[in-house]
């Protein structure tokens, strides 16, 4: 039998009619993981349907505040002072991502990103689907010890040279994505695609009163508020989580409390992880996420009083690296 990477490199003979008519492997730079941080560097590599190179783009972004972790991605201030701001780029970009697949490695985050950026331009991302290279891996049950992008890089043979920079992620992430297509092709797997939702409504936050802090190099928070009705799970609930086990496709998740990750976004991984979201807890409740068990809030209450399972946010993050999948009807 051909091991996993020789049945990739070669190509299928039929390629599915419902497969999407072009991508756009995206990779981003942030200062900061929460609803407030910004993008500070994008790349975007523009594939054709069969997953080959069209071309690639790279861009600085002047961020408004302090560029974040300078040891991860090496953007100081000095580097971005000079930078477009996201709204100089804002119809560049819309043309590279126009009409295409969004791809990227925990795709929901970097869709969540670019969002935000738009909202504050006033502007909507020209982008409807979104595939994630996590989900497509374990849709073709690729040998993986974990879903970091240099393992699925080290996998299909791909070198990544500058690790964290915007445009060489994307270049190692275009280059595993094309043969994770065409085993995909091959083998006749439905893409995990996922819809993207705008975000709708941004207005600013009241000004700080005197003394108050203002957030990180003085930018002001905002809000955004998207659409948040959510297509119904399409796995049934399969019971509780067990302590050292494993989340399983179909389990209802419940949030309580602050989050250091924006609570949205945890919601959008747990339901591409293939969870069920649920806005409140009952005793059909597999888990609970928080990170204050003891408070007072009514889900952790509520989770107290019918033995349902705690995790706090760090924990679940982990266990979303590896859920396993729903049982056969």
């Amino acid at each position: 039998m051909l091991d996993d990477r020789a049945r990739a490199a070669s190509f299928p003979t039929a390629w599915p009619a419902a497969y999407p008519k072009g991508y756009a492997v995206v990779d981003v730079e942030t200062t900061g993981l929460a609803r407030d941080d910004r993008i500070i560097s994008a790349a975007v590599y523009r594939l054709d349907a069969h997953g080959e190179v069209e071309d690639h783009w790279y861009t600085l972004v002047n961020p408004e505040r302090d560029p974040g972790p300078v040891w991860i991605h090496g953007l100081t201030s000095e580097v971005l002072r000079g930078a477009p701001h996201f709204q100089d780029i804002a119809e560049e970009f819309s043309a590279r991502l126009d009409g295409r697949v969004l791809v990227a490695h925990n795709a929901v985050f970097d869709w969540q990103m670019i969002a935000r950026e738009y909202a504050r331009a006033e502007r909507e991302a020209p982008v409807r689907q979104r595939l994630c290279t996590i989900a497509l891996s374990k849709e073709l049950g690729l040998p993986l010890p974990n879903h970091k992008l240099e393992t699925l890089a080290a996998h299909f043979g791909v070198v990544q040279q500058r690790a964290h920079h915007a445009l060489d992620d994307a270049r190692v992430l275009a280059e595993a994505f094309r043969p994770s297509l065409r085993a995909a092709a091959a083998d006749g797997v439905r893409l995990p695609l996922h819809e993207c939702r705008p975000l709708t409504e941004w207005t600013d936050r009241p000004a700080p009163r005197i003394g108050q802090q203002a957030g990180y190099g003085g930018y002001r928070q905002s809000s955004w508020r998207p659409a948040r009705k959510r297509p119904a799970c399409p796995y049934p609930n399969p019971g509780r989580y067990e302590d050292g086990g494993r989340l399983k496709q179909g389990m209802r998740v419940a949030f309580s409390g602050d989050t250091s990750i924006e609570r949205e976004l945890l919601e959008d991984r747990a339901v591409d992880a293939g969870l069920h979201v649920a806005t409140s807890l009952s005793r059909l409740t597999s888990l609970l996420v928080t990170n204050d068990p003891d408070s007072t809030t009514s889900k952790a209450v509520k989770a107290r009083q019918y033995g349902t399972p705690v995790v706090d946010e760090a924990a679940f993050g982990q266990l979303l690296q590896d859920v396993e999948p729903a049982s056969e009807r």
